[in-house]
């Protein structure tokens, strides 16, 4: 026992306090993470859309993100990442509710597009701020310290938006912004005072680079854009699967979520921190290959425990992939082109969140709902491949 808990001390010991205070934003933020969760459903059960339908609208929130991102880490490059996440969530906590009461079709569309276009924007910006306020040694933990409060969040937004949409599917729209709008106000008064900002000493060129003409990086963004595509099927088909062809209602797939949340809560900072050294594109790819393995195995069996076996074989990819990409991409980029490299990566889920609900969708209503997962299998083995092959070979040539 005594073990157990010095892992966990020293897992979060010398985090500088703005990593801390900007993980609770996060975690305040993300603890209402209820509508995009629940709005393949929402859309279907009480708009009336079929899944394609609903699929197409998803994707017009992807469409926005793409903006969103981009504009995200430009502006935190040029206007500071606070001003960007205090825009990000004071105005996206009024169109969250804006969004509940609306029922025509289009106006809905324009919302969601407005919508991801603010929220969006907060990742590349919070991405950057973490790396300005962390040494380049622990960023690695100060991103899965922000990880873990945005799983925290999301561990409790799921669960309570399942019971809250079994009585009513406004309140996930009230409680999403009332979430945001709390985040928003904590950083307002947080960044009032000043905070050491880390420099990282590299060659000018690194500094100046632009994120797409590093070759290697968009490679491994390549790869990265097919996991996205596949992780965000758990917020579109996911759900409707469990719905349709395991009969599972909200409330019992929101725990199944939670199970994602309280994994990465409880494993996920021992674990980066006993990685810290390790090459990190060789992790990412192993958990790649996770996340994709955990996909795959969806429809072998029907039970509720199987379905939570499987979320936990893919969070345990998550939780070695995406920490050790985001400290991989800020340590890779410069400090003048840091907001640029986390926009890229935030625009490359974006595409990922655009194309994912269209063809997830058309894969589930037209090659049956089973195909989707063994096609997963297949792309966790091509990606694992070529990163290693970029691990090998990339990197070596590579500033």
């Amino acid at each position: 026992m005594n073990r157990l808990f010095t892992i966990y001390k020293n897992a979060y010991r010398g985090l500088p306090r703005p990593v801390w205070e900007l993980s609770i934003a996060t975690l305040i933020n993300r603890a209402g993470t209820m509508v995009i969760v629940y709005l393949m459903l929402y859309l279907t059960e009480k708009i009336g859309l079929s899944p394609t339908a609903a699929g197409r609208i998803i994707s017009i929130y992807g469409i926005g993100a793409v903006f969103g991102t981009l504009a995200g880490g430009w502006l935190a490059d040029k206007i500071t990442p606070h001003r960007v996440q205090l825009s990000s969530l004071f105005t996206a906590a009024v169109l969250f509710i804006i969004l509940g009461y609306l029922k025509n079709l289009h106006s809905i569309a324009i919302v969601i597009f407005l919508l991801a276009l603010t929220t969006e924007a907060f990742r590349p910006a919070n991405s950057t701020a973490i790396a300005e306020v962390s040494p380049p040694e622990k960023r690695a933990r100060s991103y899965a310290l922000n990880r873990l409060a945005i799983n925290l969040g999301f561990s409790v937004g799921p669960v309570v938006g399942g019971f809250l949409a079994h009585v009513n599917y406004h309140y996930l729209f009230w409680v999403d912004g009332i979430t945001s709008a709390l985040a928003g106000f904590y950083l307002y008064f947080l960044h009032r005072r000043k905070t050491a900002v880390f420099t990282d000493e590299q060659p000018e060129e690194i500094k100046t680079r632009s994120p797409w003409r590093d070759a290697v990086y968009a490679s491994v963004l390549l790869f990265m854009l097919l996991i996205g595509m596949l992780f965000y099927q758990i917020f579109n088909v996911w759900p409707l699967y469990l719905r349709e062809i395991y009969h599972l209602a909200e409330n019992q797939i929101g725990p199944l979520l939670a199970i994602n949340g309280l994994l990465i809560v409880l494993i996920e900072m021992p674990l980066v921190h006993r990685l810290e050294r390790a090459k990190p594109v060789r992790i990412i790819a192993l958990g790649s290959l996770l996340i994709c393995g955990g996909q795959s195995l969806l429809p072998f069996f029907s039970s509720y425990a199987w379905i939570a076996l499987t979320v936990i074989i893919w969070t345990i990819g998550e939780m070695l992939c995406f920490p050790l990409m985001i400290a991989f991409i800020a340590n890779r980029a410069g400090d003048k082109n840091r907001g640029a490299y986390m926009g890229m990566y935030s625009f490359t889920f974006s595409i990922a969140m655009v194309v994912s609900p269209i063809i997830g969708t058309w894969i589930y209503e037209s090659m049956g709902p089973n195909s989707l997962w063994h096609i997963a299998g297949i792309l966790g083995l091509v990606v694992f491949s070529g990163l290693h092959a970029i691990d090998r070979f990339g990197l070596q040539h590579s500033i």
